[in-house]
């Protein structure tokens, strides 16, 4: 009866640490990071649209770490690693009696501790729920191992062990190390690769490769044994893996497109698709790795050549017409160059756009208006009123050159034209048209713009300014830019991306006449020249802006297939030294268009004829107008069809003169005293900048030598004082002598008018001829 009751107590006393670890197994939780609804941490990786590495942000602990079904881990990955750590994992529930026993008689022999006898199961549990190494701790060890063993199947607990233990100081999971030493994932590995990766979370940092190459061959050919042991591997194949070198690339973390990773990381790229960023574990981007790097390289050496004209950096941006996809984006020349302020990005910082608005202003006249290409618009003195006072507009080269065709102002980037443009559309038209375009820097009221909003009064974003012109592109259709085509989550599931959708916001006709001119080489001869930087190889539309004190260079345009845009300046605002956005911006708008066209080929070299929606007509050169039989020069324009002009010429008129004085000849002259002359004739807009640039205009008397003329005056004919304006003020100033303090008057007159005498109060003040300036 005694030997019954001591048998009782001793199995009693063998079985009471079985079932307490049971009990403690069913108390304890499953690890977090095992739970079905556990976001996974991962590091993310930004890829290009070839799925080629941009950049990897590591994840909140600082590891590289990335999600990977099992049945995409390489098999000798998963053999190496049970033969290596636990070759028993199939058949044992957590815990390993047969290697404890092991375990317990190696150590006693060698009186220290010579093997453990963890499985991979409980290695998966100390890795997530970290314990002392006390006997306390070792039991708990062994309770979490329980847990997860009733809570996984095999395949998703070594699933989880392949992907969230450690394989390096900062390496989390295996395909992480793969790719990280061997640039491939774990099913393109040989065995000895394989092998080599399983050695290491034995010791992530005792078997580092690059600190500890030696140690790690060991621990390598130790694996390959076991394998052999196993039979997972044949002694020929462990042998050919075992002379096989041990080579590891250590690719470092890709950082190729950095203002763009992290815009989008923090939000301020694509904020609608915020929430799908901060699951991702894998972004793919749109962007051309191969061009983004050529880009960048040019971008750079373009600065280092503007250096003495005080430029620091630049920026720049290429999209893809037909899908709003962002080809190449550098925020900045160096995004670590501190000195320029390079982690500022360009790309979405607010600046002045210069004249790179100009198109959609007339783009707004030409539908409101119904203005053409060929539309005479008034290059003269113009003021506005405004809320500073009045508001005078000046071209870039300081001079004024009379009418001329929209096709010219635009293609030259005359900006008197402009002004009067935006001026008789309005404003609020004008904002109307740019918020379609979606440009939203544009928040304050019309009256705060006025009609200088034509030459960049105001801020815009390289991104907006580019997308506008790529809607130009589309034949006036909008649609939103775009930089990711993909992505995955923590645990490598597809990401449904939002759609975009394209709208109509420039009626195609009028965006095609735009393109026509904005690529119109001959055009923009007069101001650019015939060996400017936006003169290209292929067709190119394009078009340069420079702001108030040359604190901003812009180029931008766009071919049938890419848009670029580019901006050149200093990030803290300092001026450059005289560059203008044809000389700072087009170089490098230039040698980018030449890089897209050679890294991305050339499905189109032109635009295209225009279609039946289109005519091309004639027309006098200086009116826009029909020519007539004296107009000397004469262009061949493009309509939209059934908008092309029906009035003859006016401006140009024949004449017969006296070959003696070149006054008019009257009835009694002689043929052989007479000859015919073109002259030009405009109304009283036009006579002071026509006189003033000696424009050959009518004569205003008869020839005093042709008997029968009798008076030679033409008449008087209407006086317009253009300048001071009714109702003006003028203040002296105090602290200046009264020499150099005075007004300046501007008359028009007709061209018979040879004198005109000015009164101030009934006082006659002086006596001025043509151009009736003084």
């Amino acid at each position: 009866m005694r030997n019954k009751r001591v048998r009782r107590a001793a199995v009693a006393l063998l079985l009471a640490p079985v079932v307490a670890l049971v009990l403690l197994a069913v108390l304890t939780p499953l690890p977090a990071e095992l739970r079905t609804d556990h976001r996974f941490d991962a590091s993310v990786q930004v890829l290009d649209r070839h799925g080629k590495l941009l950049a990897e942000v590591r994840a909140e602990d600082g590891a590289r770490a990335r999600w990977v079904p099992l049945d995409q881990v390489g098999h000798d990955v998963q053999q190496a690693l049970l033969a290596a750590e636990d070759a028993r994992f199939r058949s044992h529930p957590g815990i390993d009696p047969i290697a404890i026993v092991r375990a317990a008689g190696q150590n006693l022999v060698h009186a220290r501790i010579v093997s453990g006898a963890s499985t991979l199961t409980q290695q998966l549990g100390r890795n997530l729920v970290p314990r002392p190494r006390t006997l306390p701790g070792k039991f708990r060890e062994m309770a979490i191992a329980l847990r997860i063993e009733a809570s996984l199947s095999k395949d998703e607990i070594l699933e989880a062990y392949l992907n969230l233990v450690h394989f390096g100081p900062t390496l989390r999971g295996v395909e992480s190390a793969s790719r990280f030493y061997f640039d491939k994932p774990t099913n393109a590995l040989s065995l000895a690769e394989a092998a080599t990766l399983a050695a290491m979370p034995k010791g992530p940092t005792l078997y580092d490769p690059r600190r500890n190459p030696d140690r790690l061959r060991t621990r390598r050919d130790y694996v390959l044994d076991r394998m052999v042991e196993e039979g997972w591997a044949t002694t020929q194949d462990a042998e050919r893996a075992r002379r096989e070198p041990l080579t590891v690339h250590a690719q470092p973390t890709g950082w190729g497109a950095p203002h763009l990773t992290r815009g989008l990381m923090d939000g301020s790229i694509h904020p609608e698709i915020g929430p799908l960023v901060n699951r991702a574990s894998v972004l793919q981007t749109t962007l051309d790795s191969a061009l983004q790097r050529e880009v960048q390289f040019t971008a750079r050496t373009l600065v280092t050549s503007l250096r003495d004209k005080q430029v620091s950096t630049a920026s720049v941006i290429v999209l893809e017409n037909q899908t709003g996809h962002v080809l190449a984006w550098v925020g900045a020349h160096d995004f670590f160059d501190q000195s320029s302020e390079g982690q500022n990005d360009g790309v979405l910082a607010l600046r002045q756009p210069g004249s790179t608005l100009k198109p959609f202003v007339y783009a707004t006249a030409m539908e409101d208006l119904g203005w053409t290409a060929a539309t005479a618009l008034p290059d003269v003195e113009l003021h506005l009123p405004g809320a500073q006072g009045t508001y005078t507009p000046v071209n870039y080269d300081g001079t004024l050159h009379g009418p001329v065709r929209l096709r010219e102002a635009l293609a030259n980037s005359y900006n008197v034209p402009a002004v009067y443009a935006a001026s008789m559309v309005g404003p609020d038209r004008v904002i109307e048209r740019l918020h379609a375009l979606g440009f939203r820097s544009f928040d304050r009221g019309p009256d705060h713009y006025g009609a200088a909003i034509a030459l960049g009064d105001g801020e815009v974003r390289l991104i907006d300014l580019a997308n506008a012109y790529a809607t130009l592109a589309r034949g006036g259709s909008h649609r939103p830019v775009r930089a990711l085509i993909g992505a995955k989550d923590g645990r490598g599931t597809e990401v449904a991306m939002p759609a975009s959708e394209a709208r109509q916001v420039i009626s195609e006709p009028v965006a095609r006449v735009l393109t026509d001119i904005l690529s119109d080489r001959p055009a923009r001869l007069a101001a650019f020249g015939p060996s400017s930087a936006l003169e290209l190889p292929f067709a190119a539309a394009a078009k340069t802006g420079t702001s108030k004190g040359f604190r901003d260079n812009l180029a931008v345009g766009y071919t049938p297939r890419v848009t670029v845009a580019v901006w050149v300046g200093n990030f803290d605002g300092s001026p450059m030294k005289g560059v203008s956005g044809v000389t700072g911006a087009g170089p490098l708008f230039h040698a980018v268009m030449q890089a897209v066209h050679r890294q991305l080929g050339s499905k189109e070299d032109a635009f295209g004829e225009p279609d039946d929606r289109f005519e091309r007509a004639t027309v006098c050169a200086l009116s826009g107008e029909l020519p007539g039989p004296a107009c000397p020069h004469r262009r061949e324009e493009l309509f939209v069809r059934g908008t092309s002009p029906e009035r003859t010429c006016a401006m140009h008129q024949q004449k017969e003169v006296d070959v003696r004085n070149g006054l008019l000849a009257g009835p009694g002259c002689p043929p052989e005293q007479k000859k015919v002359a073109v002259f030009e004739s405009f109304d009283a807009r036009y006579q002071a900048w026509a006189r003033a640039s000696r424009r050959p205009l009518i004569p205003g008397e008869w020839s005093p030598n042709c008997p029968g003329t009798g008076d030679t005056s033409l008449g008087t004919g209407k006086l317009t004082i253009r300048y001071p304006y009714p109702g003006a003020v003028f203040l002296e100033d105090p602290s200046m002598p009264d020499t150099m303090q005075g007004l300046v008057v501007r008359i028009d007159a007709p061209p018979s008018v040879r004198r005109i005498t000015i009164f101030v109060d009934g006082r006659a003040v002086a006596t001025i001829g043509p151009p009736f300036e003084r």
